[in-house]
């Protein structure tokens, strides 16, 4: 098995967000956007952070999700415990409701030393 600790990681999160209305669903989606989006440039080590609204509609879906990229998985352990990070989480508290999360390595050709015709 290859070593992983130095490669990209990729940390998606998915939630489902509170909301008795779709208006209410709407404003809850626009407020953790907004908190996550304002960590960007924020977190030394993080490449990528966007967000996905689901356009779906179907009833297994989740709301949203997170999906950013770190330098490594200290990096992403770094995030993890980052003040701006543990601020975003507690005043998104009740807003969340569910939380799916995988985290991955990236395993691009050139975060390898194999390359074709070796």
């Amino acid at each position: 098995m290859t070593d992983t600790k130095d490669l990209p990681i990729c940390h998606i999160v998915m939630w489902d967000v509170a909301g008795n209305s779709d208006a209410e669903k709407r404003a809850a989606v626009e407020t953790v956007r907004a908190e996550f989006e304002a960590l960007r440039g924020c977190i030394p080590g993080m490449t990528r952070l966007e967000i996905g609204v689901d356009i779906s509609g179907v009833d297994y879906a989740c709301d949203m999700l997170l999906l950013s990229e770190f330098d490594s998985e200290a990096a992403l352990a770094a995030y993890a415990a980052h003040p701006a990070h543990l601020a975003v989480r507690d005043r998104l508290t009740g807003v969340r409701i569910a939380r799916h999360q995988v985290d991955f390595p990236i395993h691009h050709p050139q975060n390898t030393k194999e390359t074709a015709g070796d």
